[in-house]
Formats: C-alpha cells, sequence, structure tokens
C-alpha cells in the first residue's frame, strides 16, 4: 500500500475520531467531569506520552525558540482545548462541529494579520461567504428554545477554532526548523503549565470511585485517540500530501458528527438529532463554501504562478 493511501487512511481516521469525539466528550460534561478539569486529563495524559516518544528521540532546542514555543502551548493546547471542552459543555455536538470547519478561514485571517500574507479577492470572498454562514448560526442559537444549544457555548467554540488557527500559523517556522514531535512536546508542556491552575479545582473534584468502565472508556479515548494518536496521524499524514488535502478531511467532522449523533441515540443516549436542521445544514454549506473558496487556487492564479 503506497504511503499517499496510508496518508489519506490515517486522515479518515482522525476524522472519525473526531466526529466521534463531540458525543463522547459531551457525554461525560459536566455531570462526571467538568470541562476544564477535562483538560487537565488531557494534556497531562497526551503530554506524558508525547514527552516519552520524544525522550526516546530527543532534540535539543536553542533558547530564542522558547517563547515561541510557549504561545503555541498557549493557543494550540490551553485556549484551544479549554475553550473547545467548555464550549461543547454548552452546546450541540452538531453546532461544535459545524463552527470547527472554520479553521482554514481562521488561519488565512490569521496568516495575513501576523504574516502579512496577501489575501485574493478569491479568498476575500471565501471569508465573506464563511462569516455570514457561521453569524446565521450564532444567530440560530440564540434564538433556539433547545436545552442542548447556547450561543455561549457556540462563541467559545469559535475562539477555539480562532485560537487554532492563530497556532497554526506561529508554529510553522518551528515545524520546518525541529521534529514534528519535538514542537508538540514542548507545546503540550507549556499548555499544561496553563491548564493546571484553570482546570486543577475541576480535577480534584472528579469521584475517582464512581466512575464506571464506560467512564474510563470515554476519558481513555479523548486522551489516547483524540489527542496523542491524532497528532501522530496528521504529522504522518503531512508528510505524504499537502496541507490543502488535510484541510479537506474537515468537511467530514459534521457530517460524521450527526451519524454518530443518530447511533448515540439510537443506543439511548441523549437525542441531539433535533439539532440537525435545515437552517443548520444551509450555514454549514455556506462555511464549506468559504473555505472552498479560500483553500483552493483559481485557474488563473495557478497560470499566472507558473509563468
Amino acid at each position: 500500500m503506497s504511503s499517499k493511501v496510508l496518508a489519506h487512511i490515517s486522515l479518515f481516521v482522525v476524522a472519525l475520531f473526531y466526529g466521534a469525539n463531540y458525543l463522547v466528550a459531551k457525554g461525560l460534561m459536566p455531570d462526571v467531569v467538568g470541562p476544564s478539569g477535562f483538560i487537565v486529563l488531557r494534556v497531562t495524559g497526551a503530554g506524558l506520552l508525547f514527552w516519552i516518544l520524544y525522550s526516546m528521540n530527543y532534540e535539543r532546542i536553542e533558547k530564542k525558540d522558547l517563547l515561541r514555543l510557549f504561545f503555541c502551548g498557549l493557543t494550540g493546547v490551553a485556549i484551544n482545548q479549554l475553550f473547545f471542552f467548555n464550549g461543547l459543555s454548552n452546546t450541540s455536538p452538531v453546532n461544535a462541529s459545524i463552527i470547527m470547519t472554520s479553521n482554514p478561514i481562521l488561519v488565512l485571517v490569521a496568516s495575513a494579520f501576523i504574516l502579512k500574507s496577501k489575501i485574493t479577492s478569491r479568498k476575500v470572498s471565501g471569508i465573506a461567504i464563511g462569516a455570514i454562514g457561521a453569524i446565521a448560526l450564532l444567530v440560530l442559537s440564540s434564538s433556539d428554545q433547545s436545552k442542548t444549544v447556547s450561543w455561549q457555548g457556540d462563541i467559545m467554540i469559535f475562539i477555539n477554532a480562532m485560537s487554532y488557527g492563530i497556532y497554526l500559523v506561529i508554529v510553522k517556522p518551528l515545524m520546518s526548523k525541529y521534529k514534528p514531535l519535538t514542537v508538540i512536546a514542548w507545546a503540550f508542556f507549556f499548555g499544561w503549565l496553563v491548564v493546571v491552575p484553570v482546570g486543577f479545582s475541576q480535577a480534584t473534584e472528579i469521584e475517582w470511585s464512581a466512575l464506571t468502565n464506560q467512564h474510563w472508556m470515554g476519558i481513555g479515548y479523548v486522551i489516547i485517540c483524540t489527542t496523542f494518536l491524532v497528532y501522530l496521524l496528521n504529522i504522518f499524514a503531512l508528510k505524504h500530501v499537502m496541507p490543502t488535502v488535510v484541510s479537506v478531511y474537515i468537511y467530514l467532522q459534521p457530517l460524521l458528527a450527526a451519524v454518530f449523533a443518530f447511533i448515540y441515540a439510537a443506543m439511548g443516549g441523549e437525542d441531539f438529532t433535533g439539532d440537525i436542521t435545515w437552517e443548520r445544514v444551509t450555514c454549514a454549506l455556506l462555511i464549506f463554501v468559504g473555505v472552498y473558496l479560500v483553500s483552493t487556487t483559481s485557474t488563473k492564479q495557478k497560470r499566472t504562478s507558473n509563468i
């Protein structure tokens, strides 16, 4: 089997992990563990696994890069994960998965502000269309009477996506200088320093003796599958396919989250299928179109770049 095929399989597995994560994590919060406390478990567990691998392939870093690594940990681990789980705890997994697809648009915006990257009219159109979809979704949430939907939670998910977008921009120079595992290990270390003070009280409130096998499986799934393995699979995929190919797989997350929502409801879990409405599907399509426009290059631009 070729490396490219394996890369695509890896990306599909990542999408599967993320699609299920919306429901697995949602099912544990806040009754079993508070969202911020959950992040302490997630970052601590996955961080230890990354550092074990890093110690086997140790690479020295320069002191001048520590500050950038700290900001990578702040944006790519701490703010990103804290706002995601706190947002997911307060809104529907359907809404969360839709908002997360706006990440490529936010990466482009972050690149424009931080790296002063040029934005073409095509990409401006993509940003505008994607923004309309995201704003429309927030408006729907603010007027929705459902207990599973919250505009406050949606905004937290958006902040999470925006923070991760900034991380992807500022981490790029480090990824070209060091091994990806080195960067991730240090980012998780600095992220851990931030999340522990924030989520420590919730982590200490966990009634460990009351946890069932299902609870342990859910916590293990979040730490191992949607954190540790996802990062490693993405690293492998990026070695063999273009970043634009990786970003395309983000489209699968809302679809897979919806499929898992139906399965979850059929198995007797909380029913989120009522949140899958035509209005939300329309918002998702607008965001998809926006992501497509900012992630692809027009035929005219391709010809110009080849001259």
